[in-house]
């Protein structure tokens, strides 16, 4: 006969291998510490910090580009409307070389003659000043150096020293930037000079 207290103990026998888990209680993760709270607020406001960088160089890298399109549109035709100029200034000569008695007096084919350059002329000046090329004459203004060039001096009291009171040559704008400067006489001496020439000398 067979002892049942050894039955139970046997472990080959499968209906004592089939005896019921439990599974162990869930147990809650202990609370975080201090230390690492602060490490991931410091991580946090980091990786906040690189993206608004980020962003704020995306921005700037926006508007630079922008500015360099316009530029390029603007400027970007400075080479040829220098060329260009010089078509300008060899049709004016030319109609400076016409005396104005010659002009008033010249025969229908002069004045037709005449006209066409006049006209020439307007007209490129028009194209140019529809690409952002514009002329300036700067006579009765004060001398700047960063518009005019200054090729000699004019003795005139009636204006102030420093006026532009002849212009040999028109400046040209392209955009903000000077394209040519003026060529200009100024003033010497002026009203400031003439009242002082009237003061009694006194070595006299």
């Amino acid at each position: 006969m067979t002892d049942p207290d050894l039955q139970k103990k046997d472990p080959a026998d499968p209906a004592q291998a089939s005896e019921p888990v439990v599974s162990k209680p869930y147990i809650m993760p202990d609370d975080p510490e201090p230390a690492s709270v602060e490490a991931l607020v410091l991580e946090a406001a980091e990786a906040r910090d690189k993206m608004l960088r980020t962003l704020a160089e995306m921005e700037n890298l926006r508007q630079r580009t922008r500015r360099e399109v316009a530029d390029a549109k603007t400027y970007g035709i400075t080479g040829f409307a220098r060329d260009v100029l010089e078509i300008a200034d060899n049709l004016q000569r030319a109609l400076d070389a016409v005396p104005a008695e010659a002009r008033a007096n010249a025969d229908p084919g002069l004045k037709a003659l005449i006209e066409g350059v006049e006209l020439t002329e307007r007209s490129l000046l028009n194209t140019l000043e529809k690409n952002g090329v514009k002329k300036f004459d700067p006579t009765g203004q004060k001398f700047d150096p960063n518009f005019q060039q200054a090729m000699y001096e004019v003795p005139d009291p009636s204006v102030p020293a420093g006026t532009v009171v002849q212009v040999v040559q028109a400046g040209f704008m392209i955009g903000e930037r000077v394209l040519r400067p003026a060529l200009v006489g100024v003033a010497k001496g002026g009203a400031k000079a003439a009242a002082n020439s009237n003061e009694p000398n006194d070595g006299a």
